[in-house]
């Protein structure tokens, strides 16, 4: 068995800086630091997380008064923050940079006077974000919705939640654009997103099965899977060598390997390491090198950074074989 490795994968810049956030608050402040919602959507880093002291809730009416709390990197409601100013909580925002982008161009878009149309999950963290931000219509494309039934000449503003799939987005946009003829458009969906697809798409020319490594609550792993499915190629979405099933490799010689932006490496390579390949192919098919700041009050710290030895941004040895 030869297994590809795809590049980039991993972690993005922004759940770098969220769990680098967690870190630091934990270690200026002490435990317990509460995260509202899963920091990142991946079961081994929240776990690890908490062994460090941090704890997890779901709601703001959860956390103690007076507590530290970050608020997750999916973004969260203007009501989250005002609940948390009632109950005088100190707030630690990790919302991703360009989730908050988001969130700006909803605002502005709202005071110019225009229908916005958010394309998004239902239920999504992220979406539940953006759309506390103001009135929205939401078209979810696992749902096949038809536009909104405003008059055809209305001012529409279409939002993307950053973790789509590409292809099925533009297809919703098509579907807008039929209806509406006054439609501004932003392309929402994020760098990583976008580089990861793209990354599964030039795999799928060459193997016989995709391993997507991350969590079934992860939105933007869930799409890269759906990516190879949709080129014809057999993919599974596993979170551990655990998940693994040999049976899936019957027959198959190359077998390709992906992760979404919330997956350690280190899952990757204990992924990689159960295959026991004969070798492996690294392919170097885009480079990351962004970085986002951490929040105002917290950038005279030097960040632990853990968090990067769990990434791998693109390959060093792109497009080349090793044992």
């Amino acid at each position: 068995m030869q297994v590809f490795l795809a590049a980039p994968r991993g972690f993005c810049a922004g759940v770098v800086r969220a769990v680098d956030i967690v870190e630091i608050a934990l270690e200026r402040y002490g435990a317990p630091v509460y995260v509202k919602h899963e920091i990142v959507h991946n079961p081994h880093v929240v776990a690890d997380l908490e062994a460090q002291g941090a704890i997890t809730v779901e709601t703001v009416d959860q956390i103690p008064e007076g507590a530290i709390v970050v608020f997750s990197a999916h973004g969260s409601p203007p009501a989250d923050f005002e609940a948390a100013k009632k109950r005088s909580l100190r707030v630690i925002d990790a919302t991703c940079p360009l989730v908050t982008r988001v969130h700006n161009e909803a605002k502005k878009h709202l005071r110019e006077g225009k229908k916005i149309i958010l394309v998004g999950h239902r239920g999504h963290q992220e979406v539940k974000g953006t759309t506390g931000q103001g009135e929205m219509a939401l078209m979810d494309d696992q749902e096949d919705p038809p536009p909104p039934e405003w008059d055809p000449d209305t001012e529409v503003a279409v939002l993307t939640q950053t973790t789509l799939s590409v292809d099925d987005t533009a297809s919703m946009v098509d579907r807008i654009n039929t209806v509406f003829g006054n439609v501004t458009v932003r392309n929402d969906i994020c760098y990583a997103t976008t580089n990861r697809q793209s990354a599964v798409k030039e795999l799928v020319a060459i193997v016989e099965v995709v391993l997507v490594v991350g969590s079934q609550t992860s939105s933007n792993c869930r799409r890269l899977r759906e990516v190879a499915e949709r080129a014809g190629v057999p993919s599974y979405l596993i979170n551990s060598p655990d998940e693994l099933d040999l049976g899936w490799f019957e027959g198959m010689a190359r077998v390709g390997v992906s992760s979404g932006a919330s997956t350690p490496e280190s899952l990757v390579q204990a992924v990689c390491d159960a295959l026991n390949p004969e070798n492996v192919t690294h392919l170097g098919l885009a480079s990351e090198d962004i970085e986002f700041t951490l929040p105002p009050e917290m950038r005279d710290a030097m960040p632990p950074r853990r968090s990067s030895s769990w990434a791998t941004a693109v390959d060093k040895d792109a497009g080349v074989a090793s044992e």
